[in-house]
């Protein structure tokens, strides 16, 4: 479902558990941003403040990664860069 420039995409029987997921370096249709924040610069940010990361991406590496944190209510929320 698509409102102005929000997406919201719905899946039935993909993933185990609620999820919400954030795509760095896409735009709402899918096309690379000329900048963006890398990441690992995210992650990097969170830990920062105290936030524990679930899977973590390799920090040493460059381009596509993703991290999973947890929000208080149990659900995952993905941070998937995919250039």
């Amino acid at each position: 479902m698509k409102n102005e420039k929000t997406l919201i995409g719905l899946f039935q029987g993909m993933f185990e558990n609620n999820i919400l997921t954030f795509n760095p370096g896409w735009n709402e249709n899918g096309k690379t941003l000329g900048s963006y924040n890398d990441v690992r610069e995210i992650q990097k940010h969170l830990k920062s403040k105290g936030i524990k990361i679930e899977n973590e991406a390799d920090e040493s590496t460059s381009g596509p990664a993703s991290f999973v944190v947890m929000d208080p209510d149990g659900n995952a929320i993905l941070i998937d860069q995919h250039t």
